[in-house]
């Protein structure tokens, strides 16, 4: 390929609006263009990259037995209705009619699509296991799309199904899947880590998540300094240092409290508490079996609440923190007074269904101060379980850097922020069940199929190398999914005899299966070397003044290291460097 030819938009500035070195990247590289919040479209230089990668993704699905499908992403209402999905996905879903007025969506994953084809196609446990895989668009209403190709309202994901006749087979599928992402990671050059996470609304028994370490991630994952402990914080637990109480009064005592509404205005309230003596008490509207309920959620002072593990442990499909007014006709105070006690049976009288929750720190916990659905007053000597009596104990709390591992007894976490690449669910029966995907086993009794998901990103697993690979003169492309192997820099083309040198050195580096770009361009040699450097080819041949010695350049980008070669061994020399590591 000829740089005078080929579509290269390089820009020299950073773009404004451009705020993760990756977004900058892609944009100055001419690899992408912005059409809208969210819409990108892929320039020559980003379609030459993400086939690669699905090059990648596809040999390996396909060495695990993956077969490849490609369906439709304009979905019929009426089968996400059968999982139960259409009710219990929000505004993140593209939905529309059509001219006859039936509802649709634009496919953000294609679990009811696969199920279906299961359903109506394999009757018997001797056609399973199945692996059946896509790479398709996906499309996303995300409410605030940002970081370039990080978070989108279109983009292409490779997503995989399992077909399992029991759980012992999910396992195997879901372990085969797991080690074929940490192969395509690999090859791909991304510095990777597993953590446990949260399956949303995905559903199912577990679920994996692949991160890439990041300063422009979005997730907060914690992971032990001693063990292999690792969770995004959504699902990640700590051990904490046990509270010993002392005994409080037989019955809570209230008190005024004028001025107070935080937290942290109790701790230095006169006859207050320190934070890790409070309970903390939040609002929250949940949907459960499409029915929405208020959530009375209870923390240690001193604690943050993860709406992520609200969620979960609740079984909702979303949830919200509650408006002023909602909060005042449940209890009869404004947020900063409010607590558990008496909680329900205000609650009741204002005709609506309370559930309380709380979370497992403060199991045990006594004589506690908490607010008293009063303004401007609280209550001390609260026993949880004595004066409160939750509906449910579950873990609530965002963990925190320093706080000792779940797992081993030495370690301490540390929390850093990381992004999403690829993640993968036990699914079970959640589909099968609902639509009714079923087979014979082996005792000629119908049972479920038992299902697996597993998802990877084609254009996170760009931004993530970008985001690893990259330095102040732009980006580091892994050999395995660089655009080019190599580029032929002729530092000036209207010498005859570089020119000359530069055509033949680029037939002979293509004739030897190179892929290679020759920049023919009338350029002064500095723009074409840092043209070169900020689009990330492995490898550039300069030839220049030395070329007439028989003498070539060749610098490669992710060492900055250069080396005179002679002209009759260049060919032989980049093969070599090509074909070895990343």
């Amino acid at each position: 390929m000829r740089w005078s030819k080929f579509f290269i938009p390089t820009l020299r500035e950073d773009p404004a609006d451009a705020e993760v070195i990756s977004h900058r990247l892609l944009l100055r590289a001419g690899i992408i263009r912005q059409l809208s919040a969210g819409i990108y479209s892929y320039l020559p230089l980003a379609q030459r990259i993400a086939l690669k990668v699905m090059n990648i993704l596809r040999e390996e699905m396909n060495g695990i037995g993956g077969q490849e499908f490609f369906l439709p992403a304009l979905h019929p209402a009426e089968i996400w209705k059968e999982s139960g999905r259409w009710s219990a996905i929000d505004d993140i879903m593209f939905r529309l009619k059509d001219r006859k007025g039936a509802e649709m969506c634009l496919g953000m994953t294609h679990e009811e699509i696969f199920t279906s084809i299961a359903r109506n196609e394999v009757r018997s446990y001797k056609q399973l296991p199945l692996v059946w895989y896509q790479i398709q668009t996906k499309f996303r209403d995300e409410p605030r799309p940002k970081s370039g190709l990080m978070r989108l309202r279109t983009f292409t994901m490779k997503d995989a199904y399992s077909f399992d006749v029991d759980e012992a087979g999910l396992d195997r599928s879901f372990e085969d899947q797991r080690e074929a992402y940490q192969r395509i990671f690999t090859r791909c050059g991304i510095e990777f880590a597993i953590v446990e996470a949260s399956s949303g609304a995905m559903g199912g028994t577990a679920s994996n998540e692949f991160v890439a370490r990041t300063p422009a991630g979005e997730d907060l994952i914690a992971t032990c300094s001693n063990c292999d402990y690792a969770a995004n914080v959504e699902k990640a637990t700590s051990r904490l240092p046990v509270i010993e109480d002392e005994a409080g009064p037989a019955a809570p005592e209230e008190f005024p409290t004028p001025g107070v509404r935080t937290i942290e205005d109790l701790t230095t309230f006169p006859g207050g508490a320190e934070a890790s003596r409070q309970i903390k008490s939040l609002v929250y509207m949940a949907t459960i079996e499409d029915e929405a309920r208020p959530v009375l959620a209870l923390l240690r002072g001193d604690h943050q609440l993860h709406e992520t593990k609200l969620a979960d442990g609740l079984g909702a499909t979303a949830v919200r923190p509650a408006q002023a007014e909602e909060i005042r006709e449940l209890l009869g105070a404004s947020a900063g007074s409010l607590g558990g006690v008496g909680a329900k049976e205000r609650a009741t009288a204002a005709k609506s269904k309370l559930f309380i929750v709380a979370d497992l720190g403060l199991k045990g916990r006594r004589n506690m101060t908490t607010g008293a659905n009063k303004d401007e007053h609280h209550l001390r000597g609260v026993d949880i379980e004595r004066d409160i009596k939750p509906d449910r104990w579950t873990d609530l709390r965002t963990v925190s850097a320093g706080e000792h591992c779940p797992r081993c007894e030495t370690g301490v976490l540390d929390v850093y922020k990381a992004m999403e690449i690829g993640h993968i669910f036990k699914l079970g029966t959640k589909y099968s069940k609902s639509m009714g995907a079923h087979v014979l086993n082996q005792d000629g009794k119908e049972v479920p199929i038992v299902m697996g998901s597993y998802g990877i990103g084609v254009d996170r697993i760009m931004t993530a190398v970008i985001e690893q690979n990259h330095d102040a003169d732009g980006i580091i492309w892994p050999k395995s999914i660089a655009p080019f192997d190599c580029v032929v820099t002729v530092t000036n083309i209207k010498q005859e005899e570089l020119r000359a040198a530069g055509e033949k050195l680029y037939e002979d580096l293509g004739r030897a299966g190179l892929e290679v770009l020759l920049d023919d361009r009338d350029e002064r040699a500095g723009v074409k070397f840092k043209d070169a450097d900020l689009i990330g080819i492995p490898y550039r041949i300069t030839i220049g003044k030395k070329a007439a010695d028989g003498v070539v350049e060749l610098f490669e980008r992710r060492s900055k290291t250069s080396e005179d070669v002679p002209l009759a061994d260049i060919v032989a020399r980049v093969q070599s460097l090509a074909l070895s590591g990343l």
